[in-house]
């Protein structure tokens, strides 16, 4: 067991921050990481859950004097959880991996429009943890002086921080420590509901009467097209509720086993809690006529109207506790952005339509440039805006239904393209197909009613990074392009000759000069370096030590049996290197790992290398590109250079190879660019670039 390598002062902080590296041979991990029904309801749900703080008092705000149109606002919203909800149990059921909007349209429609709806959810995730700070942060202020109030925007940036340090930590950990205040923010309001229509029941005829009466007067007044667009933008503003919905199907990966049965139990506590809150709620501002005062939110003052018979203090406890939950709850409802931002981000790098970087774990197995990237993002948007709510809330939750139709599209066309071998597909594509209908149809109108107010922003910002995601695949597919030149190395090294029969195999010899070469598979890159080192140090070297560290990333973090096949291809690997040197007469042998950080995986492993072999030297080879664009060094890792600076500090000689890789010269399949789909394999460990 090789020594653990000293840890510096500030990875002693990250230590004691974050917690502790988790083992990968622990059998138990991938238990100890993962989530039951109900946190994940409480991890997923709390994005649509906390909506109810400000989505039903908007859309309840904005119908005017027609308020007793916010039944039909209540019934739509109702009807379109029910119809999403049910749809996308069916993507569960289809992907149990996880069936986020991204892999969902890469897979049943085209990667392209995969992509478009993965960077529509990365806005959407993002625009999830700014409104849900913003919006907490707006109701602790409103419990302070307003000299305070000055404070407000460093308080919400700081909140982001907290949750960033809280995920980095790692999933379930962030979801556990939020668990009372979710739990007391859904009794609260559950009990806020039911005691409003036990207190009014009588009064239910009248407001039933009373809606009765506005829709003649709107139809009157507006025509029946203009009174249902007054419903449609009350409908869009409370939009933001449905984002939890496709977090479920999303999070898959994050859930206990039977994952297809967890998600679905999750998705129906989610589905039932939003629509249960969003009526009750909007049925309570109508049965107590609750109109917005200056200062309150309109939940403050329906409280304040159903506890103002209880015997002081008691009313004044409960409203002061409840509204505090809410503030807290909206805090909670960021974990929607950090718990599914990170994992579409890293779907989207392992298909290399995002920088490689955003696919790697660290030692708490949680996509930390992930979680660092949606909060640094969530941050700039929060000093941007200013953190005001109301402008948010017009950016927010136009994208969501981008996803969902796409979704519902390719779940239809995945329906009637196996409609011969599977069973009641009749009734699986009239779902979807309904699902369809319903989300497009919303798309359309949230995108037309809130375009002209600000949310053209957002379509600009999506589109922005679409953009970035096709620059960043087209890129990859040219280094790929390039490096399968020098896999013609490989063929070389396997139709390579033996050593003369008769010559004695190669003995080992511990004060002989060793070369230690970073491999990344058997491959031209790695073959590379070993070509150069024998032809720059030719009879220097008669011992040769492979390293190879096999990376757990979010495409293989999966199990410990996709953690034991990674295990066997780098043995594989490192096999044919040391066989191919045996045969050239050389001493030869493997070291190898598995982890999530090549440099600490290396670093550990030298110690071991120094004491079996003295004369120990480390290589490197490094791709260095005719053509490097700035942005392109911020795809790759460089990670020989990261090597390279440890082991100097540690006094361990550490060489780097360049290898040039040049357009001139006709490239394979005669010049043209690799076919679509070509594998991208490129992705930075030692030894790459």
């Amino acid at each position: 067991m090789a020594p653990e390598p000293k840890l510096s002062f500030l990875e002693r902080v990250k230590t004691v921050v974050l917690g502790g590296s988790r083992n990968l041979y622990d059998q138990s991990v991938f238990h100890k990481v993962s989530l039951i029904a109900f946190f994940a309801w409480v991890g997923l749900g709390s994005d649509g859950i906390s909506s109810s703080c400000y989505g039903p008092s908007e859309a309840f705000s904005s119908l005017g004097h027609y308020m007793y149109l916010g039944v039909f606002v209540a019934l739509a919203t109702a009807i379109t959880i029910a119809v999403v909800s049910t749809s996308y149990s069916q993507i569960i059921e289809l992907f149990p991996s996880g069936g986020g909007g991204y892999l969902v349209a890469s897979k049943l429609l085209s990667p392209e429009l995969g992509v478009v709806s993965g960077c529509a959810l990365l806005v959407d995730y993002v625009l999830t943890i700014t409104v849900s700070v913003a919006s907490g942060a707006d109701a602790v202020f409103s419990f302070l002086p307003k000299d305070w109030h000055q404070y407000r925007l460093a308080f919400a940036v700081f909140c982001v921080v907290l949750l960033v340090v809280l995920n980095l930590r790692g999933v379930k950990e962030s979801v556990i420590t939020l668990v009372p205040i979710f739990m007391f923010f859904v009794v609260s309001h559950a009990f806020v509901i039911i005691y409003a229509l036990a207190d009014h029941f009588f009064a239910i005829p009248v407001v039933a009467q009373a809606t009765v009466d506005q829709v003649r007067d709107a139809s009157t007044a507006f025509g029946w097209a203009g009174m249902l667009l007054i419903i449609m933008r009350a409908f869009s503003l409370g939009a933001g509720t449905y984002t939890g919905i496709e977090a479920v199907s999303n999070g898959l990966p994050v859930l206990r086993e039977p994952r297809v049965a967890t998600g679905k139990r999750t998705l129906r506590y989610l589905a039932l809690s939003l629509a249960v809150t969003v009526v009750g709620l909007i049925a309570a501002y109508l049965l107590y006529e609750v109109h917005l005062v200056p200062g309150k939110t309109l939940n403050a003052v329906l409280f304040e109207r159903i506890t103002s018979t209880w015997l002081y203090p008691w009313g004044t406890i409960f409203v002061t506790v409840t509204l505090v939950s809410e503030a807290a709850i909206l805090f909670v409802a960021a974990q929607t952005g950090f718990l599914d931002g990170p994992r579409v981000l890293a779907n989207m790098a392992v298909d290399h339509w995002a920088p490689t970087k955003f696919s790697t774990l660290s030692d708490r197995l949680v996509t930390k440039n992930g979680v660092l990237y949606m909060g640094g993002a969530a941050i700039i948007l929060m000093l941007l805006t200013g953190g005001r709510v109301s402008f948010l809330l017009v950016l927010y939750a136009v994208n969501v239904f981008i996803t969902f139709a796409l979704s519902q599209s390719g779940m239809v066309r995945h329906w009637w393209q196996v409609r011969a071998q599977q069973p009641g597909w009749r009734r699986k594509l009239l779902i979807n197909g309904v699902g369809f209908v319903v989300t497009f149809a919303v798309l359309v109108a949230v995108v037309t009613i809130k375009f002209h107010q600000g949310g053209w922003i957002t379509l600009f910002i999506t589109g922005s990074l679409v953009t970035i995601a096709f620059l960043i695949r087209r890129h990859y597919r040219h280094v790929n392009w390039l490096l399968r030149r020098l896999n013609i190395l490989v063929d070389v090294a396997k139709s390579s000759p033996g050593a003369e029969e008769g010559k004695p195999a190669p003995v080992f010899d511990a004060k002989a000069k060793t070369a230690v070469v970073l491999v990344n598979g058997f491959n031209g890159v790695g073959l590379h370096t070993l070509f150069n080192i024998i032809r720059l140090f030719s009879g220097v070297y008669k011992n040769f030590v492979f390293i190879q560290i096999g990376i757990v990333d979010a495409g293989n973090f999966k199990g410990v049996q996709e953690v034991e096949r990674l295990e066997a291809k780098v043995q594989e690997d490192l096999d044919q290197y040391v066989e191919y040197m045996k045969k050239q007469g050389y001493y030869a042998e493997r070291q190898w790992a598995v982890g999530t950080d090549v440099v600490y995986e290396v670093a550990k492993l030298a110690a071991t290398i120094q004491e079996r072999f003295p004369q120990a030297v480390f290589f490197g080879g490094q791709l260095v590109f005719e053509e490097d664009p700035v942005f392109s060094r911020w795809l790759h890792n460089y990670t020989v250079f990261a090597v390279q600076k440890r082991f100097y500090l540690q006094g361990i000689p550490f060489i780097i190879l360049p290898i040039r890789v040049q357009r001139e010269g006709q490239a394979p399949n005669g010049g043209r660019r690799p076919p679509r789909g070509a594998a991208d394999k490129h992705a930075g460990v030692a030894g790459t670039h």
